[in-house]
């Protein structure tokens, strides 16, 4: 039993330290190797295992107990009752350094197991982080390519305002100048009618004259 401990414990400290010191592969395998014990029946036999040995502890020390007040009782315990209190001493010292080197090498897994999956997700992160700066580079080259295209834009629609103002104006101008011309015509039409008038008046006093010169004849 005794020798059977010191193995355990021995086997404990060995796993306890490549959890503590990373050499090569060995932590990771050591890790992996915990992940599959607390995987399916593992974590209820390990258990098992505990509970028997936090009884056999218990058993031990109150027989360490009882061989302590027998030899009060007597004054002196014998030297069997002593091999036997010194037996049982040993073996409740290696089961507790054993099951506290177990919770110990535990709560290190658990821990180092989360310390991986936090540098999983930080690396993750960092990735994801690197994307999104690129894709906020694309994003700043895409909007500086669109503030170009926006400004080419706002001097074409400036040209083409200035072109249809001049084009306006020329219009406008053009526009007098037919009013002007129409006005002219419409004067000129007036003058022409004014001379009709005048060109009927002068030639009925024309024929009025003939007709008094054709009766002085006679």
């Amino acid at each position: 039993m005794i020798q059977l401990l010191f193995l355990v414990l021995f086997a404990e400290g060995v796993l306890a330290f490549l959890l503590l010191v990373k050499i090569g592969p060995l932590r990771d395998l050591v890790i992996k190797s915990l992940d599959q014990l607390k995987m399916g029946k593992g974590p209820a036999t390990v258990k098992t295992i505990a509970g028997t040995m936090s009884v056999i502890l218990f058993s031990s020390v109150m027989s360490i107990f009882k061989i302590q007040n027998k030899g009060a009782k007597l004054g002196t315990m014998s030297p069997m009752d002593q091999v036997l209190w010194r037996t049982h001493l040993l073996e409740a010292s290696l089961m507790g350094f054993t099951l506290f080197l177990g919770f110990i090498i535990d709560r290190m897994h658990h821990y180092l197991r989360k310390l991986i999956n936090l540098r999983s997700n930080a690396g993750a992160s960092k990735e994801e982080l690197e994307k999104l700066q690129k894709e906020k580079v694309q994003l700043e080259e895409k909007e500086e390519k669109a503030s170009q295209q926006v400004k080419k834009l706002k001097e074409e629609l400036s040209a083409l305002s200035e072109s249809l103002k001049k084009v306006k104006l020329e219009s406008e101008e053009k526009g007098k100048r037919v009013e002007s011309a129409e006005a002219h015509v419409a004067s000129l039409q007036k003058q022409a009618a004014d001379l009709l008038l005048e060109y009927d008046r002068l030639l009925e006093d024309n024929q009025n004259l003939q007709a008094q010169a054709i009766g002085r004849k006679s």
